[in-house]
């Protein structure tokens, strides 16, 4: 009886483990609670994919400011936005269908001012 030399190796049992487990990481992922701040957003006919990496700035109905998931005075909010880079950083403006037009128009007219380009007002669909 001969031997065969072993220079190949079956790599179909390996790729069967790995399908397995990514299966398993997202049923699972599924699970995970988002912690999000509750906002109604208003709904509009076209709709653009929102940037991954861009800065959020949400406005609730009750007026609260937040930057991403941090709850922050107007004043406080105005100096975080005046630390960015208006030409680099994205930023996704979120704001209530409740919300009175005068809170939104406070932090355009402070993005305005200082020269940002990258601006996303995100709605649903």
């Amino acid at each position: 009886m001969r031997r065969e030399r072993f220079d190949k190796m079956n790599v179909v049992p390996f790729i069967d483990i790995v399908l397995v487990l990514l299966v398993i990481v997202l049923a699972t992922a599924s699970f995970v609670q988002n912690k999000s701040i509750k906002i109604d957003l208003p709904a509009a006919s076209s709709k653009k994919s929102e940037e991954k990496k861009s800065i959020v700035i949400a406005i609730d109905k009750d007026g609260s400011y937040f930057y991403n998931t941090e709850a922050l005075s107007l004043e406080r909010l105005i100096e975080k936005i005046n630390t960015l880079d208006p030409k680099k950083d994205l930023i996704s403006l979120h704001t209530d269908k409740q919300t009175p037009f005068d809170y939104f128009v406070k932090i355009i007219d402070v993005m305005k001012s200082k020269g940002f380009e990258n601006i996303s007002i995100v709605t649903k669909q």
